[in-house]
């Protein structure tokens, strides 16, 4: 094995030692972060998300309060709640926890939440900002996985990078954001033809597809950055596992760099979460002080 193994967490520390010190400062100022994490129905898929992130936060000096609703709940019962907490100067960040019922549609409730309280970046405006270089509020999973390649030791101008997926929330953000860097930027998705002849010529490869062992070390150039961010359950003959969308094994013998499946990307995107929510306390103060400023 090759290749240096980017330690997540230890980027993740780094980040939320910076958000605990910006949510202690907002505090001073009598804006103590608080967010609010919506489930829906069985709460059993998403429990584990739920715990880790009260725990990060929590420990960061965020107040987090978890709310779930009957599966039955409708959409305009839903969003009305949602319009609610847009309007509580008390709320400062909004989580919508996945998965929902059939019923109801995430992006309508994305839609719902006001841009100003999205700390997961992903209401339409948030993700439509960054087209413009505006970082303010990016989507978590995307803004994780730049961010690590931020911390390695390269140059991000002009560098060759391919992205493998192309969804709305992770592949094209991470395109647009590398290109904000000035990085050349290739994305390929399900329609691309040899997906290899892109990946092997990238200094850093980014993956979000959800196959596992999607990219073998044969598909990458050799040095090259390689950024893990799938997520997926496979059965082995020592038990169930986690992986992500590469061959860890024969990447890392190739890669100059490589995120390990868990432990890489996942923890920077929750420190992310918690980066967007003091941020989003700090725009929302800004907000409430120039709307109600007294006229001299």
């Amino acid at each position: 094995m090759s290749a240096t193994i980017i330690d997540g967490r230890a980027i993740a520390r780094r980040l939320q030692a910076e958000a605990a010190a910006e949510a202690a400062r907002l505090a001073a100022e009598g804006w103590a972060p608080r967010l609010v994490s919506i489930s829906v129905g069985d709460v059993a898929a998403a429990e584990l998300y739920v715990r880790n992130q009260r725990r990060q936060a929590e420990g960061a000096g965020l107040a987090f309060e978890a709310r779930n609703y009957p599966a039955n709940i409708s959409l305009e019962q839903l969003t009305g709640i949602l319009h609610g907490l847009n309007a509580d100067p008390r709320v400062n960040g909004i989580i919508i926890q996945r998965p929902l019922p059939a019923h109801i549609p995430v992006k309508e409730l994305q839609r719902a939440i006001h841009p100003l309280k999205d700390v997961e970046g992903m209401h339409p405006a948030s993700i439509g900002n960054i087209v413009y270089n505006d970082l303010a509020l990016g989507p978590c999973t995307a803004v994780a996985a730049v961010e690590i390649l931020k911390s390695l030791p390269l140059k991000v101008e002009g560098l060759d990078v391919t992205v493998i997926g192309h969804s709305e929330i992770v592949g094209k953000p991470i395109a647009f954001l590398m290109m904000g860097l000035g990085a050349t930027v290739t994305v390929c998705h399900h329609m691309t033809r040899q997906v290899a002849v892109h990946s092997r010529r990238a200094d850093a490869v980014f993956v979000a597809v959800g196959k596992p062992g999607l990219v073998t070390g044969e598909m990458l150039k050799p040095g090259a950055a390689l950024i893990d961010i799938g997520i997926n359950r496979i059965e082995a003959p020592e038990g169930p596992r986690t992986v992500g969308d590469a061959d860890f094994d024969s990447c890392a013998e190739i890669a100059g760099w490589i995120t390990p499946v868990p432990g890489g990307v996942g923890p920077v995107t929750v420190a992310i979460l918690l980066k967007n929510a003091v941020l989003a306390t700090r725009m929302q103060m800004a907000h409430y002080r120039d709307a109600y400023a007294v006229a001299n």
